[in-house]
């Protein structure tokens, strides 16, 4: 595998154009991280701040800001962005201001966690009534889905107000959108259930009224499963459905991946037999499916992994998540003349939970520019992040109560 500097710069920093005009510097993307840096009611920190310009100086494209809620009644954490009204303006046209430094685009992700949502301050609801072992939920009456895409509206738009380039919708990893899609959580038998295009619907409707509302040359992103990770789940080939649906859409950017945070199901690097990116065959064959530019998000651990899927053409964009948090100058690191790749920790029999914590710790050491001395274990990460969460709840619900259940907000 041809991996040379020269390359690197040829494939990897080269430009890309999105439909809507907007063009990206570079090909390397930092792929959306629930950070949980926000202040507990909804709104950015000066530490939050502070990662996404190191993002941006890092030599980013592109940083997407993981779980920017479209409701504050649905959260996945007590740690989202809040993008509706009452939201501190101010901070977010900084956060928009410094996430852009040097020629970088920063983009919320617009999410609503459904049956995911955070159950200390919301009552969960998907597409679905469910009851199984650690996760029930009521399921969303027509009205309330009918109210959905003017809530994206109204995000994307404040979005745009604030300075943010562009917008990606959430519609992976098993929070709302991702629910609609998937057979196993949707069983409704409405307008909204059964076929592909009747569980896409929402999807699509809700790209309709947000590309109403910002106009055509803001970007407008997707995240979607290749896979849910999960028997009954979201199938390869209803997946690229999915891809073939989007291609009739507005969207800029197609950005692939997979697995839930559902019980029981296994996270995407768990079972994976093949090394480097773990949806590199689904996203060869979505390419084949549409023209618009698709981003491939998860396991990429080197640079030529990254030359790899930009040379070989199944991947237009690289989506870069846990290794931009070991180091966050990553891009401009691969794209130099003295590149290196990320040393990966080893966790040895972690805790359900405790890795994603301590990355997500990690990200706090980053904003706080203390990452030289951050020694955690994955157990002491997961305490200090429950802990975390814990005392933002309290600051959650006296800022934004608990939605009824008659009500998502």
């Amino acid at each position: 595998m041809i991996n040379t500097d020269e390359d690197a710069r040829s494939l990897l920093g080269q430009r890309l154009r999105l439909p809507c005009g907007v063009t990206l510097k570079n090909r390397l993307i930092k792929a959306a991280m629930s950070d949980s840096l926000a202040d507990g009611e909804g709104n950015p920190t000066e530490h939050q701040i502070r990662l996404y310009q190191r993002w941006a100086e890092g030599g980013a494209a592109l940083a997407l800001i993981g779980e920017a809620q479209t409701s504050p009644h649905c959260p996945e954490k007590p740690g989202n962005l809040v993008l509706g009204p009452g939201a501190d303006f101010p901070a977010l046209k900084r956060l928009a201001e410094q996430g852009s430094v040097s020629g970088a685009q920063i983009w919320p992700q617009l999410g609503h966690a459904g049956a995911l949502a955070y159950s200390p301050v919301s009552d969960p609801k998907g597409p679905s009534p469910l009851q199984v072992e650690g996760l029930q939920c009521d399921g969303l009456t027509l009205e309330e889905i009918e109210e959905l895409p003017h809530a994206y509206a109204s995000a994307a738009t404040l979005a745009r107000q604030s300075g943010f380039g562009g917008v990606q919708i959430h519609a992976g990893h098993g929070f709302l959108l991702s629910q609609f899609l998937s057979p196993l959580f949707n069983k409704r038998s409405d307008a909204y259930g059964g076929t592909v295009a009747n569980r896409f619907r929402l999807v699509g409707e809700i790209i309709g009224v947000v590309r109403k509302a910002v106009g055509p040359d803001f970007p407008i992103s997707i995240k979607i499963n290749s896979t849910d990770k999960l028997v009954g789940g979201l199938s390869d080939e209803e997946a690229l459905d999915v891809v073939r649906l989007l291609s009739e859409t507005t969207v800029d950017l197609i950005d692939i991946s997979g697995g839930t945070y559902f019980p029981g199901a296994a996270s995407s690097s768990d079972g994976v037999s093949v090394k480097g990116p773990y949806f590199a065959d689904f996203a060869r064959r979505a390419k084949e499916l549409t023209s618009t530019p698709v981003m491939l998000t998860g396991g990429f651990k080197t640079r030529a992994e990254a030359l790899a899927a930009i040379r070989e053409g199944y991947a237009d964009a690289v989506g870069l998540a846990r290794s931009m948090v070991l180091e966050p100058g990553l891009p401009n690191n691969w794209l130099s003349g003295a590149a290196h790749d990320p040393a990966f920790p080893v966790f040895k029999s972690p805790q359900k939970g405790g890795v994603t914590a301590w990355y997500t710790m990690r990200l706090t050491a980053l904003a706080e520019e203390a990452e030289l001395d951050f020694n955690l274990t994955a157990e002491d990460a997961l305490k200090i992040y429950d802990q975390r969460d814990a005392q933002r709840a309290a600051l959650w619900l006296k800022r934004f109560g608990r939605a009824s259940k008659s009500s998502t907000g």
